[in-house]
C-alpha cells in the first residue's frame, strides 16, 4: 500500500493554535509531576545524614544506564486524601517504573519513603496493585524497594480489606514463575513485613532494614517482652537467625548492585530488537498541533496514526464501510499491530466492522491498539432501528474476549460506552495512557445538565408545578461545572483510570515500549509451580 498522504500544513494557524494549547495542557502535567519529585527532594538532607540513598536514586542505579523507562501513574491520587492536587502533590508515595536491570525487562515498585516515610495511601495501594497486575499480565520480574512507615491509619478503612492483595499478588507471581525481588533499605513492619517475606530473594541492609511483625512498643504491650530493633528484626538476624534473607548488604548501593546481579542470573535478558524499520513520514513531533484539544471538534484519526507508524504506512480495513471507526493494520518499530481509532460517534456498522476487525486480530496474533476520541455509541430512532444495542454488543463482545493484547491511548473524547468498546480501564487492556487534552465521563457536560433539565421539569409536571428558572439555571451551572472538573485527564489519572497522561509526541515511543513488552511476554516460557517459592 502507498503511505498515508497528510492534508495537515505544519505552518498553519489552527496547527501553531492547537499546537500551543496542547503544550500548555503538557507544561501543567509536568510541573505536578516535577511538584512530586521536589517534595521526596526535601529529605535528601536526612537521607544522606543515614547514609541512604533517596528512593529515585536507587532506582536510577537499578536501571541499566541510558536505557527506556516507562513510568506508571505518577500523579495517582492528585487532589486525594493527604494530597491536595495543587502544592502538596505526593504521587501515591509509591513510585512505580518498567525498566531494564541487566538487559532484563523489570517491573521496579519502590515506596517513596521521602514522602510521609512511604506510608501506604489509598491511590498509593492501587497503584501498587495496578503494576503488580502489568507484571503478571506482561511475565515482568519484579524488584521491590521496600522502606515504609506502614498504612496511614487515618484511612484505614480504605486500606485494610484490600491491602492483603499485595500478598495475593505476590503468591500467583511466584506460583506462575515470576521471580519477585525484595531489597528493604529500612523499615518494614507489621503486615508490610510480608514484602520481603513472600518475594523469592530477600536482600536486606545491615544497620537499616528492619522487618518484624511486632516493633519494640506494640511488643511490649502485647506480650511484656523487651527488645530492640535489630534483634527484633535487624537484618543480621534475618539473614544469620531466621533466614528471611538470602543476602546481606551494607549500605544502599551495595544492595542495589546485589539486586542487579539477581535479575542478571535469571537469564531472561530481552533479544536486541531489529532495527530495520522506517520512521514516519511524518514526525510524531507534529502530534502537538494535529489534534485540537478541545474534544468537539472533528479531525481525522488516520494523521494521528500517519504519525505513529512505521513510513506512515498503513493497511486500513474497510476503508468506505462504518468510517466513523479507522481500523488498519500496520506497524510501530517492526511490530505488526492492529489499529483501532475514532472519528466520531460509534454507528451500528462501525461496531461490526470493528468487531470483525478485532477478531481478524485474535486469528493473527496481533496486538491491538485502541486511539480513543469518541462521543459513544450512536443514539437515535434510526441507529436504534439498525440495531445499535446488539451491534454494540457484539463490538464490546470483541473486545473483553480478544485474547491477543490490547493498548489503549485516550486521545480525546471518551465517553459512556464509547469507553467500554474502545476497552477503557474496566476492559483490562495491558496498558492505558491518556494524552492532557483527554475526556473521560458518562456523557459531556452539557448534555448531562440538559439531562437533568429534562428530568426534573417532568418530575414537577407530574406534581403539576412549573420549574423555577433561576433555580434550574443555577442547577444547571453546577452540574456542568461539577461534570468538566471530574472529567479532566488530570481527575482521570488522579483515579487511576489510566497508567499515566504522556506527551502526544511521546506516543510512538511509549507505544512501541509497550507493544515490544507485551511481544516479550508472548515469547516468554515460564515454568509455573502449583504455590509461590517459599522459605523452608
Amino acid at each position: 500500500m502507498p503511505p498515508f498522504r497528510s492534508t495537515i500544513d505544519p505552518a498553519s494557524e489552527t496547527f501553531a493554535t492547537q499546537r500551543e494549547a496542547m503544550l500548555a495542557l503538557i507544561a501543567e502535567v509536568d510541573a505536578l509531576e516535577n511538584k512530586v519529585r521536589a517534595r521526596s527532594e526535601l529529605a535528601r538532607a536526612r537521607f544522606e545524614e543515614r547514609g541512604q540513598l533517596l528512593p529515585r536514586e536507587r532506582l536510577a542505579r537499578l536501571f541499566d544506564r541510558g536505557s527506556p523507562i516507562l513510568s506508571l501513574t505518577p500523579l495517582a491520587g492528585l487532589g486525594m486524601h493527604d494530597d491536595d492536587g495543587v502544592e502538596n502533590v505526593l504521587g501515591g508515595s509509591v513510585i512505580a517504573q518498567i525498566g531494564f536491570v541487566n538487559g532484563t525487562r523489570v517491573m521496579a515498585i519502590a515506596n517513596d519513603s521521602a514522602i510521609k516515610g512511604g506510608a501506604t495511601m489509598p491511590m498509593g495501594l492501587k497503584k501498587y496493585l495496578r503494576a503488580q497486575e502489568i507484571a503478571l499480565a506482561n511475565r515482568l520480574p519484579v524488584v521491590l524497594l521496600v522502606e515504609s512507615a506502614g498504612a496511614n491509619l487515618a484511612y484505614q478503612a480504605e486500606l485494610f480489606a484490600e491491602g492483603g492483595r499485595r500478598f495475593y499478588n505476590m503468591a500467583k507471581l511466584s506460583a506462575a514463575g515470576i521471580p519477585q525481588v525484595a531489597i528493604v533499605h529500612g523499615s518494614c513492619t507489621a503486615g508490610g513485613a510480608y514484602l520481603p517475606g513472600m518475594s523469592d530473594y530477600c536482600i536486606m541492609v545491615r544497620g537499616r532494614a528492619k522487618v518484624f511483625l511486632a516493633g519494640p512498643p506494640l511488643l511490649k504491650a502485647a506480650t511484656g517482652e523487651i527488645a530492640d530493633d535489630e534483634e527484633l528484626g535487624g537484618a543480621d538476624m534475618h539473614g544469620m537467625v531466621a533466614g528471611t534473607a538470602e543476602f546481606l548488604a551494607d549500605n544502599d548501593a551495595e544492595a542495589i548492585e546485589i539486586a542487579r546481579n539477581v535479575i542478571g542470573s535469571l537469564g531472561w535478558q530481552e533479544r536486541p530488537a531489529s532495527q530495520n524499520w522506517q520512521e514516519p513520514l511524518y514526525s510524531p513531533d507534529e502530534l502537538a498541533g494535529v489534534v485540537p484539544t478541545d474534544y468537539r471538534k472533528r479531525y481525522d484519526v488516520r494523521e494521528v496514526v500517519a504519525r505513529l507508524v512505521d513510513g506512515s504506512d498503513f493497511l486500513e480495513f474497510k476503508k468506505d464501510f462504518g468510517s466513523q471507526i479507522f481500523c488498519g493494520f500496520a506497524a510501530i518499530e517492526g511490530m505488526q499491530c492492529g489499529l483501532i481509532g475514532n472519528n466520531g460517534p460509534i454507528f451500528p456498522e462501525a461496531a461490526v466492522k470493528a468487531a470483525q476487525f478485532i477478531q481478524l486480530c485474535s486469528q493473527a496474533r496481533k496486538s491491538i491498539i485502541y486511539l480513543q476520541n469518541t462521543t459513544g455509541f450512536m443514539v437515535g430512532r434510526d441507529a436504534e432501528r439498525a440495531g445499535i444495542i446488539k451491534h454494540g454488543a457484539k463490538m464490546i463482545q470483541a473486545v473483553s474476549n480478544a485474547p491477543v493484547p490490547s493498548i489503549t491511548l485516550l486521545i480525546g473524547g471518551s465517553f459512556g460506552a464509547g469507553n467500554f468498546g474502545m476497552c477503557g480501564r474496566s476492559y483490562d487492556p495491558r496498558f492505558i495512557f491518556a494524552w492532557p487534552n483527554s475526556r473521560i465521563s458518562i456523557m459531556g457536560a452539557e448534555q448531562a445538565a440538559t439531562v437533568m433539565e429534562i428530568v426534573t421539569e417532568q418530575k414537577l409536571a407530574r406534581k403539576g408545578r412549573t420549574p423555577d428558572p433561576e433555580r434550574m439555571a443555577a442547577t444547571r451551572v453546577a452540574i456542568i461545572q461539577k461534570v468538566e472538573a471530574e472529567s479532566t485527564a488530570l481527575a482521570a489519572t488522579g483515579r487511576m483510570w489510566d497508567d499515566g497522561i504522556i506527551d502526544p509526541r511521546d506516543s510512538r515511543r511509549v507505544l512501541a515500549f509497550c507493544l515490544r513488552t507485551c511481544h516479550e511476554a508472548e515469547a516468554r516460557q515460564l515454568q509455573p509451580i502449583t504455590f509461590g517459592a517459599a522459605r523452608l
